[in-house]
């Protein structure tokens, strides 16, 4: 897998955050809002790009301003967009998010984030591609399942590495079955998959222990999971190795908490793609998680700095 040009291909939702101005406010008494580049896939894209790393994104965005913005942004960042389609029949995406030092509040205007199309995804481009990384949030709507379903098996075909973040939230997916379906079918192709604590219980209730969770994914066919825990850390279950559990880093003050599982991710990754053993995997993933929770909106623009953190 080495020899592939592309080290990683996100796939998904590229779409603007609005995050509030005034922290711990619920949404209904935040007066002002900063805009952001947001998008769990999008933020993974970014967070890799800026460590270094070959990114390419795929997604669709609408032809108006903040698709001109994304766009911008990715251009800045030596993101490849090339599989980022306009579209004039629906506007770009937006979400209004609260900052919070825990699970934010939010209200989705979905949009374009949907229309992700199979020509976008070539199957040339996925032959060069070492990790193909999806998240729940854009397998929530058609067209773009299809699309990321089909893709994803063909990539798996083609020995590119799977990953998922399974960040499955009733407001954006009302029917669970269906989420568990797709999930289903996506995890039957042995990703890696990332999962937090908050995720689990909006998609199975509330209940379920850390063994069942892993026992659940590992019988679906995943060999990797990481199920996050918050301030408490993560853990890590590998099939048929012992459970590695790590401390979350100790952040002096948080600022948001909006992206830092995606950071959490991008740090994971990123080691993993460097073929480190899997406790530096998480050890880098809590490092890129306590410089999000550090920053509104996104991590800082130092990927020197960052890679020197990461000892990597």
């Amino acid at each position: 897998m080495n020899n592939r040009p592309i080290d990683i291909i996100c796939i998904g939702e590229s779409l603007i955050d609005f995050i509030g101005t005034q922290p711990e406010h619920p949404i209904n008494r935040i007066k002002d809002y900063h805009r952001y580049l947001g998008g769990s896939p999008t933020n993974v894209a970014m967070n890799m790009a800026r460590l270094g790393l070959n990114v390419e994104m795929i997604s669709t965005v609408g032809d108006d301003g903040f698709g001109e913005y994304i766009s911008k942004r990715f251009t800045e960042n030596d993101v490849k967009h090339d599989g980022v389609r306009k579209t004039a029949t629906v506007p770009t995406t937006v979400i209004f998010v609260s900052r919070t030092v825990a699970t934010p509040e939010f209200v989705a205007l979905r949009g374009a984030d949907a229309e992700i199309l199979p020509v976008q995804v070539p199957a040339e481009k996925l032959k060069q591609t070492k990790v193909f990384h999806t998240s729940c949030f854009a397998l929530s709507r058609q067209l773009a399942r299809d699309t990321i379903l089909d893709a994803a098996e063909k990539a798996a075909k083609l020995g590119c590495q799977l990953s998922i973040d399974i960040n499955y939230s009733e407001q954006i997916w009302p029917d669970t079955q269906e989420a568990k379906l797709a999930i289903t079918r996506y995890c039957s192709l042995n990703p890696i998959v990332k999962v937090s604590q908050d995720d689990v219980d909006r998609l199975f209730g509330e209940g379920m222990s850390h063994e069942q969770i892993f026992n659940y994914l590992h019988d679906l066919g995943v060999d990797l999971v990481c199920l996050t825990l918050g301030k408490d850390g993560a853990k890590l279950s590998e099939r048929n190795q012992p459970i590695l559990e790590l401390s979350a880093l100790k952040v002096e003050k948080i600022m948001d908490a909006t992206g830092a599982g995606d950071a959490f991710w991008s740090g994971f990754l990123f080691a993993w793609l460097k073929d480190k053993p899997k406790q530096k995997c998480m050890e880098a993933a809590l490092q890129m998680a306590a410089i999000k929770l550090q920053n509104v909106g996104r991590i800082p623009d130092y990927a020197d700095v960052i890679s020197d953190v990461l000892k990597i």
